[in-house]
């Protein structure tokens, strides 16, 4: 694959991914309405387990490197959303919730390497 035909798979995957975050942060919003954003969270898990298990196709499996570049950096980086998880712990920090706020950020971080190692064990195993 060429690097215009690959830049234009990342873009397109990019799009896709920050769509399909817009749908699934809507849908947990809807079935969980709470001031603690779970959304973000199901999204950042969710998009460190899928990375994982693309780091570990390509790494223990050969599957290409464009497979990464697409789905890692393209789907994936319009996926997840770390910076929204940050503006969110300082939202809630200003709102008086610093317990919550420390917690989910907590929370977060440990989940989101958790699943991404978790991801690429699934793939290892595969």
């Amino acid at each position: 694959m060429g690097g215009a035909v690959i830049a234009l798979a990342v873009m397109a995957a990019g799009a896709l991914g920050a769509v399909t975050r817009f749908v699934v942060d809507g849908a947990v919003k809807w079935r969980w309405p709470t001031v603690t954003p779970w959304g973000t969270f199901v999204i950042n898990v969710t998009g460190s387990a899928l990375l994982g298990v693309l780091a570990g196709l390509v790494l223990f499996h050969g599957a290409p490197h464009e497979l990464q570049a697409i789905l890692g950096t393209g789907f994936c980086g319009g996926y997840t959303t770390f910076s929204t998880a940050s503006f969110e712990v300082v939202r809630l920090a200003e709102n008086r919730q610093r317990l919550v706020a420390g917690g989910y950020a907590v929370i977060t971080l440990l989940a989101s390497v958790a699943a991404c190692a978790a991801g690429m064990a699934a793939a290892w195993t595969v």
